[in-house]
């Protein structure tokens, strides 16, 4: 058991420095007699961000039995989440961690940031990421708890418990995923950000000092970084991350901090992957 206020620095589940050698091990791999969940694919038109549209995807265990509420956790940037061959593969590793227990039965929610069609033919959509990814306040949590998730819970039985919620992303996504869950932690519990970009893109450096001088929330969170990541006009996203978990040990809160040695990218945390899900949701992912 991991203790509260854990900050783990470049070499971790034995592996080395370098980006290019953070591997995948064995539980984000397909595995013998693992029984695999269902993927469902649906497009999303929003209201609340409006003139947009979206995919997103629908992971479902084996093991869901709709008598029971499933735990949750939503992925921003689905598509890089959901894939099975990409940096991540979290079906793959929720198929093999939920068959052994070690993480509670959970359905997956992968969900793209949104794009305005072009209204001239051949014209690329206008990305709507940054707008609702690394602004501050309640408008993606709205779109989330308001407009999507409500249609999903129509056709699953998902636990209301915010210690049974979890929102994850990567970059922006990872901004974004903090932002819901303090905005909304009577809904998302948990927390987990890969090269989180707590960066004056959109005001987002202020959030250590938030932290800092904000009542605790009842959220448990994860932070990875690269000491390569990112360094331009909007910050410094490795000292930006260090801030975040200054400040969250400062507070006393459940949180772990990883920093490796890689770049802009999903190599670090997708190969930690699988030991971070065991963390987030040990005894449930209780969050005090």
């Amino acid at each position: 058991m991991m203790t509260r206020g854990c900050v783990l620095l470049l070499a971790l589940y034995g592996l080395t420095t370098g980006a290019a050698e953070y591997k995948l091990g064995p539980d984000s791999q397909p595995q013998p007699n693992v029984p695999k969940g269902t993927i469902h694919h649906d497009v999303w038109h929003s209201d609340i961000f409006p003139g947009t549209k979206r995919d997103y995807w629908i992971y479902v265990p084996s093991q869901y039995n709709k008598e029971n509420a499933a735990c949750l956790t939503v992925f921003n940037d689905g598509r890089s989440y959901v894939s099975e061959t990409g940096s991540f593969r979290t079906p793959v590793v929720f198929d093999n961690l939920i068959h052994r227990g070690e993480m509670p039965v959970t359905i997956g929610v992968f969900v793209n940031p949104g794009i305005i069609p072009s209204s001239e033919s051949g014209q690329a959509p206008r990305q709507n990421r940054s707008f609702e990814y690394d602004s501050l306040g309640d408008r993606y949590a709205r779109f989330l708890l308001e407009e999507l998730l409500p249609h999903i819970e129509l056709q699953y039985n998902i636990s209301k418990d915010p210690k049974q919620r979890a929102i994850c992303g990567i970059s922006s996504g990872g901004i974004a995923a903090f932002t819901v869950a303090w905005e909304r932690p009577e809904a998302f519990g948990k927390v987990i950000s890969h090269i989180g970009s707590f960066v004056n893109i959109r005001g987002g450096h202020v959030y250590p000092f938030l932290i800092r001088k904000t009542e605790k929330k009842p959220l448990k969170i994860f932070l990875q970084e690269g000491a390569n990541d990112l360094d331009n006009l909007h910050g410094h996203w490795p000292l930006a991350n260090q801030e975040m978990a200054a400040a969250l040990q400062f507070m006393g809160y459940d949180y772990r901090f990883i920093m490796g040695e890689g770049s802009h990218s999903g190599q670090h945390g997708g190969a930690i992957l699988p030991e971070t899900l065991k963390w987030l949701w040990d005894d449930n992912g209780s969050a005090e």
